[in-house]
């Protein structure tokens, strides 16, 4: 069991919530509307690893137009390092988030259920392999069951190996296959 601590508005500023992942370290805090640039800047960062020197202009229209009180956001931070002088304390300011969680909702085409709909799950390089991916896919879960949500939907490259692995580990399966064709 790991405990993650995020914000809670009815309480102490961080609230625990445990996971069923092996993790240690890091703490999760919700995100908020005033953290707009935070997200696009890691959007950015998840599509410039996949598609170095590609463009990336249009991800902040991205952000405009779906980022709301709806779509609810999560980093991913260390955690605060505790001595026998100093106990740990959850800081006022965050640090540098090093991971985040973006969701959001879509419906089924099938049969018109609203369902969860992961826009962006993130952990930068240094971080990864550590579990934090396995532990946001279960908070996002957890999400959409508390919310009455059958089902939980995300888009992945096909290209993305690590990330394919990870979701289908997590059962994840593929429900359609989106397919482009270039006209030049």
């Amino acid at each position: 069991m790991t405990t993650w601590h995020y914000p809670n508005s009815f309480s102490s500023p961080y609230t625990a919530f445990v996971l069923n992942q092996p993790l240690s370290g890091y703490l999760l805090r919700s995100g908020s509307g005033l953290e707009r640039s935070l997200l696009l800047k890691f959007l950015q960062k998840t599509y410039q690893e996949l598609n170095p020197g590609g463009e990336i202009a249009h991800l902040a229209y991205t952000v405009e137009q779906y980022f709301s009180k709806d779509t609810p956001l999560w980093w991913v931070e260390p955690s605060p390092v505790a001595s026998s002088e100093f106990p740990a304390t959850f800081p006022h300011q965050h640090s540098h988030p090093i991971g985040c969680l973006w969701l959001g909702n879509a419906i089924d085409q099938l049969s018109g259920d609203r369902h969860a709909h992961i826009f962006l799950i993130y952990v930068s390089p240094a971080h990864r392999r550590r579990g934090i991916g396995a532990a946001l896919l279960h908070h996002a879960e957890s999400w959409a069951k508390a919310r009455g949500d059958r089902q939980i939907g995300l888009q992945v490259f096909q290209s993305n190996q690590p990330a394919l692995r990870l979701y289908q580990r997590s059962g994840f399966q593929p429900q359609s296959l989106w397919m482009i064709k270039n006209l030049q």
